[in-house]
């Protein structure tokens, strides 16, 4: 069996491994990290080598670091990206190379339609019908998106949000309330047959399915990482912010996971706090209370107009992956109009946590 995986911010990892009555056999790491001395990556299949097939990653983390030579070194790579790497093996986890990306970014679409969009083309994959997918958003109309779990009248300030000709929805994924206008934010979806993130635990999962982006973000100039659970960082703060919505596939089968992006490119902050609730509070805490104030990390960062840093990202994944353009099907974007009326438009599903 043959796992891969790399490190956040690291080096690539590479096990294959057997198992062999319960335990693991014949294990062989390699990859492009560095490591000292030459020793400890002997000491490093040794500790796992006999190890039961069903430790978790952290076992094998623990089992690692206590065979390690006194005085080793690891640059590009953990404890941690070696156990992920053996689970991924054993649960025979694809790799993003292994699939023909898809690409799609249309023109400006109505809020309530993006939302029942990536319910769509992710239950799509689920069912093998359509290729794991990246998804770069336009906005039709300015938006505030609240979490499957969250509280409307605690995140959103109606009065606000009707001043501003900001309409209100709800998506099918977890986590916090996004602020977007056309314009000023840059938003996409992933979304990835469920092997290509089988053995990674659900952090690790946000923090994997991020990689790309921070690449992307360095080409461009920007340092960027992982902040767990669901933020991507620099050091001017956070600079985006994910969430993610698993789906079961057909008869119960292997399913795809849904992973989504809102990234600040320009945002107006003053018009924000007019609208959410809760981002007085944060704001507050960063001192951006003066009138007019915007949070504009990648505009500020890049000097970029925001085409132009999509460009740059969707080039960075195509030079990585692979990613052949494609579009929304007819009979997709059908399914999803229906959902937009009948679901992510209503009041009951908008309110169903009041």
């Amino acid at each position: 069996m043959h796992g891969e995986y790399k490190v956040p911010g690291g080096k690539l990892v590479v096990v294959d491994v057997d198992v062999e009555d319960g335990v693991l056999r014949h294990v062989r790491v390699a990859g492009d990290f560095f490591l000292e001395p030459d020793e400890a990556l002997d000491a490093v299949n040794g500790a796992l080598e006999g190890a039961p097939a069903d430790t978790d990653a952290a076992g094998l983390a623990a089992r690692i670091d206590a065979a390690l030579p006194a005085g080793t070194v690891m640059y590009g790579l953990t404890s941690d990206g070696v156990g992920i790497a053996v689970r991924r093996a054993l649960a025979r986890a694809t790799d993003w190379t292994d699939y023909d990306w898809q690409l799609i970014h249309e023109a400006p679409q109505p809020p309530a339609l993006h939302m029942a969009l990536d319910e769509v083309l992710t239950a799509e994959v689920a069912a093998g019908r359509r290729p794991p997918t990246l998804r770069v958003w336009e906005w039709g109309a300015p938006a505030v998106i609240i979490g499957s779990f969250q509280s409307l009248r605690n995140e959103v300030d109606p009065q606000g949000a009707a001043r501003h000709g900001v309409e209100v929805v709800r998506r099918i994924s977890g986590g916090g309330a996004m602020f977007v206008e056309p314009g000023n934010t840059i938003t996409y979806s992933l979304s990835v047959p469920e092997s290509l993130v089988q053995g990674l635990s659900f952090q690790d999962s946000y923090a994997y399915l991020d990689d790309w982006v921070l690449g992307a973000l360095g080409d461009l100039g920007i340092r960027a990482w992982y902040q767990p659970l669901n933020d991507i960082a620099t050091d001017q703060g956070k600079i985006a912010g994910a969430a993610q919505k698993r789906m079961v596939g057909p008869g119960g089968g292997p399913g795809a996971v849904l992973h989504h992006v809102t990234m600040s490119y320009d945002i107006d902050a003053d018009k924000m706090v007019e609208v959410l609730r809760i981002g007085r509070e944060k704001l507050s805490d960063k001192g951006t209370r003066s009138a007019k104030k915007r949070v504009d990390p990648l505009r500020r960062q890049t000097g970029l107009p925001r085409e132009a840093v999509i460009e740059r990202m969707i080039d960075s994944f195509r030079a990585r992956y692979g990613l052949t353009d494609g579009k929304v099907t007819d009979e997709e974007l059908a399914r999803a109009e229906e959902l937009a009326r009948t679901k992510f438009g209503s009041a009951e599903w908008t309110a169903r946590v009041p």
